[in-house]
């Protein structure tokens, strides 16, 4: 079954299984901390149903966006998404694995990279039974290494690449940026609630970027009555 999710206020449109792979206030959080600019060209690195390129074609109606997904059901649902909010002279959705992107992408042409990548390790954890889940979750068909490697390659020099991942593989996620020549420049953690511990970090690498790293005040996702931060609720704006 699918179900069509209103965004903006009824200006864009999302349809996502309701069983399988559906998308969380994270890809709202990094969709909004993704800098693009009008004659930027982005790939985004895992698409999923096209949620962030969407929103961000929606912010920036000039730029060019690749969402890559290895997933076909997935990419169809995207190309699909693309069409019910007549973007596809903005949006091109790839169904390939991101290690094969030279078929379809030249090295070093964007501007910008922005993933939401599987959180975490093959097998690491409970495995969800839902394939489509299980892949988005977990490094089944993508490492972190891959999807960093495949961002590097895919920069211009000075290019830019948005990342949110768990706060406690910030170590991984920063190591491997360094090793493909992205040094961070920004880091933020985002909490949960204002005394808990950080769940994820979004991180801004720049490809053959000098050292240097700023730290942004943290973003508290919810008040302690549940609801949404006001910071939070304008960034969903759903």
């Amino acid at each position: 079954m699918i179900t069509t999710e209103s965004l903006f206020r009824g200006r864009l449109k999302i349809r996502q299984r309701k069983k399988g792979y559906r998308f969380s206030v994270d890809t709202a959080i990094l969709a909004h901390h993704v800098d693009l600019k009008d004659t930027d060209t982005a790939v985004d690195l895992g698409a999923g149903c096209g949620i962030i390129s969407i929103i961000l074609a929606h912010r920036v109606p000039s730029a060019h966006l690749y969402g890559i997904e290895i997933q076909r059901d997935l990419a169809e649902l995207a190309a699909a998404n693309v069409r019910l909010n007549d973007m596809e002279d903005r949006i091109t959705i790839v169904h390939q694995d991101m290690r094969n992107f030279r078929s379809y992408l030249r090295p070093g042409g964007a501007d910008v990279v922005f993933s939401n990548p599987p959180y975490r390790r093959f097998l690491a954890g409970r495995v969800c039974p839902d394939r489509e889940r299980a892949v988005a979750r977990h490094e089944i068909t993508v490492s972190l290494s891959d999807v960093i490697s495949v961002a590097g390659k895919l920069l211009r020099p000075s290019g830019r690449l948005f990342v949110i991942y768990p706060a406690e593989r910030a170590t991984d996620l920063i190591t491997q940026m360094r090793a493909f020549k992205l040094e961070p420049k920004r880091l933020r953690l985002v909490h949960s609630r204002e005394h808990s511990e950080a769940e994820l970090v979004l991180a801004e690498g720049s490809k053959h970027g000098k050292p240097g790293v700023k730290v942004s005040p943290p973003l508290v996702v919810h008040k302690r009555d549940g609801s949404y931060t006001d910071e939070v609720k304008k960034m969903i704006s759903f």
